[in-house]
């Protein structure tokens, strides 16, 4: 189980637009669909992504360039644009057990409360997650 962040190309705020976010969220469903990999939980920021999910199929490299490369073209076609999308590489870090994944999906989902964009996660529309439903789950 991985736990990533990648970033925005220049930490544009590209994905607080919801047909942007929106995008992104369809082409990491769209890698779950394929089974490559199972969700656990997701955030779209307005410049970096957080996702969460077991690899089921090829490799992580392989995962996210599949995800960067079908979103940035998506993007930019939709918004008349050209050029990278996402900054070049990836953070990582592997989890085990099952403590550590709840424990780093809430970490995750309070992102844009720490952020200061909403007061409760329930009013960002750009996650999702396997455990948390809605700010009580994260007490």
């Amino acid at each position: 189980v991985y736990s990533i962040t990648t970033v925005v190309h220049g930490r544009r705020p590209l994905l607080a637009d919801a047909l942007n976010a929106g995008i992104v969220r369809d082409e990491m469903q769209a890698i779950c669909e394929e089974g490559r990999i199972e969700s656990l939980t997701w955030v779209i920021m307005p410049d970096h992504l957080h996702w969460l999910f077991r690899l089921k199929q090829g490799s992580l490299g392989q995962c996210l360039q599949r995800l960067k490369s079908r979103s940035a073209r998506a993007v930019n076609l939709a918004n008349d644009l050209h050029g990278p999308l996402w900054q070049s590489g990836y953070y990582e870090h592997q989890l085990r057990g099952m403590e550590d994944l709840t424990k780093q999906a809430r970490y995750l989902v309070e992102n844009p409360v720490r952020k200061g964009l909403v007061t409760r996660i329930e009013d960002y529309p750009f996650w999702w997650s396997r455990w948390i439903s809605s700010s009580d789950d994260l007490t």
